[in-house]
């Protein structure tokens, strides 16, 4: 049975459209005719429907139809009734004349004036408009820069909106940055030479340059390239943000955007500064031939410490020999020996600390610990690490404390020695806490006592007093207000600081080869004693208990 058997139709498959009344609305197929243009005219399959007395259809859906053309019947309106007699009449009407109103174009320029699209009011017609109609329409609203052609063009051959022109957007200048010559990433790792062999005696402890070498260069910033928009006018471009010169301690600007140095040192780059650093060099050790050393820059000793003297450093510190007996302060701390305390010596860093060995001695770091060989009845404290795994790698007796992570080889010995090693909290911060909680108390304390004197005084006439006696009294008032203000200050600092501390994470403790009972460990202050060998193990904090699981 065909489909006209079943619904009337208007048109088929030799008309190259067909229109069927079907009971749940009305569809239309438009068949491939295999050219490049429409067979038919929107204005057509509308004069069509109208004549059927199909007012209410979707336009847009009808267009694209007709654009289309998949052979598909594609619903376009709801069902209405139709007679057989009317039905006749429009199956003779295939080229019907439109006198059907031209769509109305409506132009919208975006509020940046950048862009222009065009859409259709097919309230009153849906006329497909002219090549020419647009353009007017442009033209009329003042468009007359990035106009595209071929996009109006295309644009007219449905009721699809389009975009008939854009504007050329401006360009922003390129912002101004600073060109390093150096490369501080290479400090720490050691030389390799020519046959990729590694000096581990090398460690590249110092990025070092000489007076008149260029440090860095300042790349200027860019003007930017103004734009037009599709009204022809000028759009204004953002330029390039300049940036300032990085110059610090011992280096010169030359030229405006040339950094050099003015002595020969380390480079100590701070992100905003570039300083260099003058090194201080000690051609043996530090002992009796020296005295002290307390110096604003970098130090090398090429000899030992020798015990009860001091060495400071607001940069950087490497000793070739060892440290006996010595107080070592500076921002990374690099000693080719050992560390022996003798019960009184002692190691700082703002950073690192690297040694062979330590024995008796204590050391700290603000970030990592690293021990090459043993660590022996040491008290080590570090923000970050403490890393003993070449050669022996051994932690014997003492104290190690780390933020985040300890790891050796060994723990302990087969002598059963008391080794007490912590993590989970940052002994630095857990020092700081202390120190203001100390002020805090002492600073309460003071203020008591002073309130306490001024309510005694309050009850006696001054004006009976000698004039130095009531200076004194109104310097004691004047002095409640700052150390009001100090108490005030350690309050907040606590109350940070405990939150840091609450939010430290779980440390771990990795031991590569074998943990001896007798020693004592602490993670974030929950206790395990070690009462028999563990072996290629990790101690983490699990559920509130330290657990051993694999290394």
């Amino acid at each position: 049975m065909g489909d006209s058997d079943r619904y009337p139709v208007v048109g088929g498959i030799e008309a190259g459209y067909k229109f069927e009344f079907r009971p749940d609305g009305i569809y239309l197929t438009i068949y491939p005719s295999g050219a490049d243009t429409l067979m038919f005219e929107l204005s057509d399959m509308r004069q069509i429907l109208r004549e059927c007395g199909i007012i209410d259809y979707d336009v847009a859906l009808l267009s694209r139809t007709m654009r289309e053309a998949s052979g598909v019947p594609c619903k376009i309106s709801d069902p209405i009734e139709i007679s057989a007699e009317e039905l006749q009449r429009i199956m003779t009407s295939d080229d019907v004349e439109s006198d059907e109103n031209y769509a109305e174009l409506i132009i919208d320029i975006s509020r940046d004036k950048m862009k222009v699209t065009v859409r259709y009011n097919t309230k009153n017609g849906a006329r497909l408009p002219t090549v020419q109609m647009v353009m007017d329409a442009l033209t009329e609203k003042g468009v007359n820069y990035g106009i595209d052609e071929d996009a109006i063009a295309e644009g007219v051959e449905s009721l699809m909106p389009f975009v008939a022109a854009n504007g050329t957007p401006p360009i922003a200048g390129e912002n101004a940055y600073i060109d390093r010559k150096f490369d501080l990433g290479v400090k720490g790792r050691p030389v390799i030479d020519e046959y990729d062999r590694v000096d581990y005696k090398d460690l590249n402890l110092f990025v070092l340059v000489k007076k008149n070498d260029t440090l860095a260069i300042r790349i200027p910033q860019t003007q930017g390239t103004p734009g037009t928009n599709v009204f022809g006018e000028k759009v204004p471009a953002q330029n390039g943000r300049p940036i300032p010169m990085p110059d610090g301690k011992n280096t010169q600007v030359v030229g405006e955007n040339q950094l050099i140095a003015t002595i020969n040192g380390q480079i100590v780059d701070t992100g905003t500064k570039i300083s260099v650093d003058p090194r201080f060099i000690v051609k043996g050790s530090v002992g009796v031939g020296t005295g002290d050393i307390d110096f604003d820059g970098s130090v090398e000793i090429s000899g030992d410490v020798k015990q009860g003297f001091n060495v400071k450093a607001t940069g950087d510190i490497e000793i070739k020999g060892s440290v006996n007996g010595a107080e070592v302060t500076g921002r990374n701390v690099f000693i080719g020996g050992g560390i022996t305390g003798v019960n009184r010596g002692k190691v700082y860093a703002k950073q690192d600390v690297r040694c062979a060995f330590t024995e008796n001695a204590i050391v700290e770091a603000g970030r990592d610990i690293y021990v090459a060989d043993v660590a022996l009845h040491s008290t080590l404290r570090a923000g970050k690490k403490v890393m003993v795994e070449d050669k022996h790698g051994q932690i014997t007796g003492g104290l190690t404390i780390a933020g985040d992570e300890v790891r050796a080889k060994i723990v302990g010995n087969q002598a059963y020695v008391v080794t007490r090693v912590s993590v989970g909290v940052d002994p630095n911060l857990q020092k700081e806490y202390h120190d203001v909680c100390k002020s805090y108390k002492e600073g309460k304390k003071r203020l008591m006592q002073i309130t306490q004197t001024l309510n005694t005084l309050g009850k006696i006439d001054i004006s009976k007093l000698p004039p130095e006696r009531v200076a004194q009294i109104n310097a004691l008032t004047r002095s409640q207000f700052p150390l009001a203000g100090q108490i005030k200050r350690d309050e907040k600092k606590i109350l940070e600081l405990e939150a840091l501390l609450a939010d430290m994470k779980n440390g771990k403790i990795k031991v590569s080869d074998i943990i001896y009972p007798g020693t004592r460990l602490s993670i974030n202050s929950i206790v395990k004693n070690i009462q028999e060998d563990y072996r290629r193990c990790t101690m983490t904090l699990q559920d509130g208990e330290i657990t051993v699981g694999p290394y």
